[in-house]
């Protein structure tokens, strides 16, 4: 794993191993999870979307705490993964960071608590997997329009963009700072240091994968 130019993202990619009966990789393990991040992965729900051609997802975060951290990869097709910083008073407020993902070189990323996460398909029925440290809670999830040209994000061309009504009504990075609605900086720093730590975020249990 190595480290993103966002602070809290890293992008791991594995060492695959093909042979005439197809391939093998391991696509994630926790004693190097731990070793990079400092931390462990809460694993509390595990999703699986599959999108056709141009379908994009987010811009998605979820309030801190706890917020949702994710560990992403793309297990058949490809998609640009996005990861936009968020967090209000980090030094990289409004940046964002692409990693494509496919099934080539099984690339994965994480995404730590508090940052914006989005995907493209760049190929017909891409399938994504998941782990999130935490589940899905409506009344903490929030998003942040893809196509904001604040963050001018460089979707690939050539692609005819498909959007959840939500997706598309979601407001600008601008809008949602006006509306208090995006985590800050410190608070994200603070809820990873006590996870760090093995302080509780709250009501969930921890479970870490072997």
């Amino acid at each position: 794993m190595r480290p993103l130019g966002i602070e809290g993202a890293w992008v791991d990619t594995p060492r695959v191993f093909p042979d005439h009966r197809g391939r093998f990789h391991e696509w994630f393990r926790i004693d190097r999870f731990r070793e990079v991040t400092g931390q462990e992965l809460r694993l509390e729900q595990a999703n699986c979307s599959r999108s056709v051609r141009g379908t994009l997802r987010g811009i998605h975060y979820a309030s801190v705490p706890p917020g949702q951290a994710k560990y992403v990869t793309c297990v058949s097709g490809a998609v640009l993964d996005v990861i936009v910083d968020i967090r209000t008073g980090s030094p990289t407020f409004g940046a964002w960071e692409a990693v494509r993902l496919d099934d080539a070189d099984h690339r994965s990323v994480y995404v730590s608590e508090g940052l914006g996460h989005a995907f493209m398909a760049l190929e017909e029925h891409s399938t994504v997997v998941y782990l999130c440290s935490q589940g899905y809670a409506p009344q903490r999830e929030f998003g942040i329009h893809p196509f904001d040209p604040t963050l001018a994000i460089d979707w690939p061309d050539g692609l005819v963009p498909e959007l959840s009504e939500k997706d598309a009504a979601a407001p600008t990075l601008v809008e949602a700072e006006r509306q208090g609605l995006l985590p800050s900086y410190e608070e994200c720093v603070a809820h990873r240091r006590e996870l760090r730590a093995g302080g509780s975020p709250g009501r969930s249990a921890v479970v870490t994968p072997a």
